[in-house]
């Protein structure tokens, strides 16, 4: 890693780099020690490969980072999204505003599961809230930059069609607020009702954990925009209560 590299997260199966010349995210799989060297780059390699094919996937049909193509077998690059981490604020808006992320993460999330894709870790640690955007979206405070200079450097790798600037500029909502899905790390492709319905569950305790003051209601939100969303809620919440009921899952 070169030296304008900066650590911001370290995971067990990642690190996280942001490149703040050229406001690039790189998620750098990380080797496990007690693989063997050829086993290991077997298991990261597709793991790597799989992952950016979902984030290229969802950012067509909702908020996430389109990454760049891959070039080596362990890293994926995409853009920085200058925004907050949702469960580190979404307890400190008005209840009102909570309500309105909520409507805007069922729509996504229904969104997703008609495409079939299982984000597998459904929380708002993985969920980013943009204000603002176009002003804040890329961290360009030392640079003092303008909002058209910003979008011009965002534009990387354009020839190729990668990184466009609307991947990041999002899709209106009319709430002055943007989310953006991040860490498809856990993610796949699935028909399957059954692993639709757990990908919620996560996401409900995940509520109930981290914002238990009006979980409930704030989940009733979402499940009132995903049911809009989406044809198969009906199903996908009666299995999502027998997973409940079972009080185990399995993908």
């Amino acid at each position: 890693m070169t030296s304008n590299l900066k650590l911001i997260q370290q995971g067990a199966e990642a690190k996280i780099f942001l490149d703040e010349k050229n406001n690039l995210i790189s998620k750098d799989r990380i080797s496990k020690s007690y693989r063997i060297p050829e086993l290991d780059k077997k298991i990261i390699k597709p793991r790597t490969k799989a992952e950016k094919k979902l984030l290229e996937k969802a950012s067509k049909i909702i908020n996430a980072p389109n990454p760049l193509p891959l070039k080596e077998p362990n890293i994926i690059k995409m853009p920085f999204i200058d925004g907050e981490k949702l469960s580190d604020y979404l307890n400190d808006f008005p209840f009102e505003k909570q309500k309105q992320i909520m409507t805007k993460i069922g729509e996504s999330v229904a969104k997703l599961h008609k495409a079939d894709i299982i984000h597998g870790d459904l929380t708002t640690s993985n969920m980013i809230l943009v204000k603002n955007l176009g002003e804040n979206l890329v961290n360009d405070k030392s640079h003092n930059v303008s909002k058209d200079k910003s979008a011009d450097r965002l534009n990387i790798d354009k020839k190729r069609g990668d990184n466009k600037l609307n991947d990041l500029r999002g899709r209106e909502d009319g709430n002055g607020f943007k989310i953006f899905f991040i860490d498809f790390g856990l993610g796949y492709i699935s028909k399957k009702i059954e692993d639709k319905a757990v990908d919620i569950h996560l996401f409900k305790q995940a509520l109930e954990a981290k914002h238990f003051q009006h979980w409930e209601k704030l989940f009733e939100e979402f499940q009132k925009s995903y049911s809009k969303n989406n044809s198969e809620a009906k199903q996908i919440f009666e299995r999502m209560t027998a997973v409940e009921r079972r009080g185990r899952y399995r993908h």
